[in-house]
Order: structure tokens, then sequence, then C-alpha cells
């Protein structure tokens, strides 16, 4: 594997380290110790001889220590016990002298009985106090040292007491021929800076915090140039297209450590993927499955004629329809957010349903997943009504350690985890707390969420379709119908201006998260009310599906005469401010309880029609006579 240029690396590190090293360099003489949090178990890329090394956090502090003339790096953890950098057994006896205890050797895995935290602020101590001679300590994987930092015993609490004490009477000063006041540091790393006791660190001056980041895009950059020379194709490929692949992979591992990318770089070489498909070794890395159904010949084969299928199930959303179909076509073809470039790693379809109640939107919605994953069921499906509070949030992501229910995971980040390929339909979206849409930006923003254990998952091959009845209210609709019967109350024009500035009203101003509908874009598809030539075809295909039922269950085939069906239409369709759900309550209540009665009564029906005569309405009960 060829390396980089020293120039090349200059430009893309500064003068070679990392910020947070050369800040851990900046604090060798202000501050006696530091705590490092983040991104702390990744991979750096360090400057070498002829170009970069990967380095984890250990090497890479022993090499920041080492040019600023400390001979060892003491390393200390609660499972493998004391050793020191480097290792080799000059560096180890000198070392020893620093932190041995009753001349017996330092190095290893802790005594069962003594513990850790016992020996380890003997080590503390012994390093930081000793004279004339440079050393430091770092505590690795210091997360694990302790349970609850919020709830320590006796023996916990008297280890950081020791420590804050030790921070406060360290002090710099020379060593050796350096004449340069240093500390000798205790350095902690772990995941979350609250793995701590907060009362350590907090208003100590003596410790300084330093954030360990995820690598930015000129190191994903440097990292992408440094592995591509494994991959299938790049040396052979011209030096347009090398630069063009390290960007791609620069820009499609937004968010991943370098270790990620090392990992996606073997995952390419072993599958042999050429450099022009590397994105689908980044999926398969994501996603952890190597089919990838976006790009199925039969799935562009039903897009095809998705438009005219799901129009015979969903009636009169005829330009509802053809727009959602242009947005997952488009999805299917990876060109969502095309036109803004840089991160691929957003959900491949954002679509956002506005319109009445029971026009449709869910039926969309299901009929949108048949085409594409072949199953109408293979969808899931949030109820944003539910999710009006602001904990309820826990839900989705998970309940935070410590509660009830945080090993079980969240709603949402379990559901793509399971399903990593699937359609996520969020219900009447603005029912939800303002706070928990700010998850959501996050999913449209980077295709990423975090849950409360700290995983990932990615959105990146999902398809979110968001509902809303935000927009004219039927009975808005229904006043001006009545008002001029002759005429459509709203044009197509002017149904979705309203429907829009509705939509938009409602997250400025009630909301006041403009940046959700900036995120949605032109992803907003209006549904059209039900009218009578609409509802008497839904009416049609809901008396089918009766049929069919009964076909199936009994053996039975229905009929209904001409004034049956006549008068059912007429209750079903007398108002249709309800829209279809108001039509199938009907058809429920006027044919199905009574049409149920009837056959309960009868016997040896199978392969037999039956055809209802007549329709009654007394006392509040419908009755049919069949015949």
């Amino acid at each position: 594997m060829s390396e980089l240029t020293r120039e090349t690396a200059g430009t893309a590190m500064g003068d070679g380290y990392p910020a947070w090293l050369r800040e851990v360099r900046t604090a060798l003489s202000i501050n006696s110790q530091v705590v490092l949090y983040g991104n702390v178990r990744d991979v750096f890329l360090l400057p070498a001889a002829h170009g970069w090394e990967p380095c984890d956090l250990q090497t890479g502090l022993h090499r920041v220590l080492a040019d600023e003339g400390y001979p060892h790096l003491v390393v200390a953890d609660a499972v493998a016990g004391l050793g020191v950098l480097p290792p080799d057994p000059v560096t180890a006896k000198a070392a020893a002298e620093v932190v041995q205890r009753d001349n017996k050797p330092p190095w290893g895995p802790w005594k069962e009985k003594d513990g850790p935290l016992g020996p380890l602020s003997d080590v503390i101590e012994r390093v930081t106090g000793a004279d004339n001679e440079r050393s430091a300590v770092l505590i690795d994987f210091a997360s694990r040292l302790i349970l609850d930092p919020g709830r320590l015993d006796p023996a916990e609490h008297a280890f950081f007491a020791r420590c804050d004490r030790l921070s406060r009477v360290a002090y710099p000063k020379p060593a050796g021929g350096d004449f340069r006041p240093l500390f000798n540091p205790v350095i902690w790393a772990v995941n979350n800076e609250r793995d701590l006791p907060i009362w350590l660190t907090a208003g100590n001056d003596d410790i300084r915090k330093i954030a360990v980041p995820l690598p930015e895009f000129g190191v994903r950059e440097t990292a992408a140039r440094w592995l591509a020379n494994a991959l299938a194709g790049y040396r052979d490929a011209n030096e347009e297209d090398q630069r063009a692949l390290e960007r791609r992979l620069a820009e499609q591992t937004q968010g991943m450590t370098l270790r990620s990318m090392m990992a996606i770089a073997r995952l390419a070489a072993r599958m042999r993927t050429p450099i022009a498909d590397i994105d689908e070794a980044v999926r398969c890395y994501r996603v952890g499955v190597h089919d990838n159904p976006w790009r199925a010949s039969h799935l562009r084969s039903r897009m095809q004629s998705a438009t005219e299928r799901i129009s015979s199930r969903v009636k009169g959303q005829r330009e509802a329809i053809q727009r959602s179909v242009d947005i997952v076509v488009r999805a299917v073809l990876g060109l969502s957010g095309a036109q803004a470039g840089g991160n691929v790693s957003r959900p491949r379809g954002v679509l956002f349903f506005a319109g009445p109640t029971g026009v449709g939107k869910t039926e969309l919605a299901k009929e949108l997943t048949q085409q594409i994953f072949g199953d109408a069921r293979a969808y899931t499906r949030f109820d944003m009504s539910e999710f009006s509070a602001e904990h309820s949030a826990d839900r989705l992501i998970g309940a935070p350690p410590g509660y009830v229910g945080h090993d079980a995971g969240g709603e949402l980040t379990n559901a793509v985890r399971q399903r990593p390929f699937s359609l996520l339909l969020f219900d009447e979206i603005e029912k939800a707390n303002p706070r928990i849409l700010d998850k959501f930006l996050q999913i449209l923003d980077d295709g990423r969420l975090t849950d409360a254990s700290g995983s990932t998952v990615y959105f990146s091959e999902t398809v979110l379709v968001f509902t809303s009845n935000l927009g004219v209210t039927a009975e808005e609709y229904q006043i001006q119908a009545q008002a001029d019967p002759l005429h459509a109350p709203f044009t197509r024009e002017e149904l979705e201006n309203r429907v829009r500035r509705a939509v938009e009203h409602h997250f400025v101003s009630n909301l006041n998260r403009p940046e959700l509908l900036n995120r949605l874009g032109d992803n907003i598809v209006v549904f059209n009310f039900i009218d009578a030539d609409t509802a008497a075809e839904i009416f049609d295909v809901l008396v089918s599906h009766i049929r069919d039922r009964l076909r199936a269950e009994h053996g039975v085939d229905l009929r209904l005469s001409d004034d049956v069906r006549r008068r059912l239409l007429d209750g079903a369709t007398a108002n249709l401010g309800m829209g279809g759900r108001g039509i199938g309550s009907h058809l429920e209540s006027a044919l199905v309880n009574p049409l149920a009665r009837e056959l309960f009564r009868r016997e040896d029906l199978a392969g037999r029609t039956v055809t209802v005569t007549d329709l009654r309405h007394a006392d509040g009960i419908w009755q049919v006579s069949l015949a």
C-alpha cells in the first residue's frame, strides 16, 4: 500500500497531529490532569517517516509525550492492570522505579483481593509527585472503573477524592536538562465526560476536558486516499477517477470513525467491489445486508406500472399517486437530494401526505410498500398522537440507562435495525411533541439516529412517509360545496395552495420548527377531498371486499338488489366529511351487522347465492331481508 506524502499530510491535519492531541500537548504546562472523552476508541492517522501511520489512543499519546521529553507512558485500566509504553525491558525497568511499591513488580493485572482503585491511586500519586523525572499515566477505559458515577461506594469515593486532591496540589516542574515547567499528567480516557463524578471535574481548572471528535471531512479524505490502494481497480484508474473515489468514500462515511472506514475497505477488498460501486460496500457495512433491493430488476418493472395498479386501489387521488410514484422512482434511482450533493446517507425517499381524514393517505402508503417491497405489510406504522408528551421520545429511541426498559431499545431504532429496507409511516405527525420532531431533523439530515444505548441506526435504505390532516377541513369543504353545488369547492391549484399554507403555518408558527419544513422541501403530497363519483367507486370496492370475505369464509355468493344498493350508497355518501372511513362505517352498520345476524340463524349456506332484497332501519337497528 503506497503512502501519502508529508506535504499532503500537513494540508489535511495541520502539523500532522489531530487537534485533540495538540491540545494535550498544550495542557502539559497548565493542567495536572486531562479527561479525553468521545471518539477515544477510534484509530488515528499520525505522521510517519513516509506518510501516515494508523495508531490507537495509547500510541498517539505516547508519540506526543515522547516528543515533549517524556521517556515513558504508564498505562492502567481496570481489566489489564498496569503496563508501560514503549513496552521494552529498559523502559519498563525505568518506569518501575517510579510506580513500583515495596519492590514488587508493578506490571500486569491487579491482584483480585486489592482491586484496581487502591493500587491505582498509589500509582497516580507516585507519577504526579515524581521529582526530576518526566512521567505520565493514562487511565484507559476509565468508564469501566465504577458502576455509577452518581452513586459511589466508600472505596470509590475515597479514590476520586484522592485524585481530586492530587489535581490541586500537583505543580509543574523542570526535569533533567529540560528547564520547562511541565506537569507529570494524569490522563483519563472515557466514553462520555459524565462517566466520571461531576464534582471531580466541575469547576476544577486543574483538570482539562478535551473532546475527541469523529473525523472531519479532510481527515476522512486523507484516510480514503490511504485506504484506496486496497480497492479493486484503483491503481489502474486515472488520477481524476481516483480523486473522485476518495471524495465519494469521504462523503459517504460522514459520521463514521476511521476504524469503520478501514472495515469498509477490507469488506470492499474481500468482495472485490469495483471502485465505481464503493457505495455498495458502505451500504453493506451500515445495514449488514449484501443484497440491495433498490437495485433489483423486478423493482424497476413494478414501478413502471405502479401508477395504474395503485389507482385501482386508491380512488380519486390521481395527482397524489403520480406525485408519490415520481418521488419513489427518484428514490429507486438513488437521486433523492442529488441537487444538494455531498451527503448521500439521507433516507432513500421522504413523502409528506397532507389532506383530510379518510381520503387514502394510509392506503397509499401501504400500496407504495407493496410496489417497492412486494408486501403491503412490510411497513412500520407509528401513531404520532401517542407521542404528544416530551418524555415519549424514549419509546422511539429507548430509555436512558438506569431507567425501566432501557435494555429493550426504542420502537423506531429497533424497527430499522430489524428491517433496514422498509417503509416507515408516521401518522398524524402534527400531533407529536415538538421536541420529538427534533429527532427527525437528524434523520432527514444525516440519515442516522443514535439510540439510548449509544448504537447508531442508519435510515439510508428507508422510505419515510409522514401524514397530516392539516389544510382545508371537511366542514369548510362542505360549506363551500353547498354554496355552489354546480362547481367543485376548490380547484386543484387552490387546494394545494391552501394545504401548503396550512402546513407551513403549523410548522413555522405553531411548532417553531421551520427547519423541519425545509427538510421536507417539495415532497408535500396534497390529497383531494372525496367527491360523489369517487365515493361511489370506493363504495363498490368495499362491497366487493365484503363479497370476497363471505365467499372465502363461508362459500356464500352475495348479491344486492338494485334498490338495496342505491339505498346503501345514498346513506354511505350522505356525509363525505369522514371520507372513505365514513363509507366503510356505514356499510358495517347498515349491511355487515344485519347480514351477519341473518346468516348466523341459517345453516347449510355453503355454495349458495344470497341476495339482499330489502333494507330497513327501525328503532335504531338495521335489518335486511334475504332471498
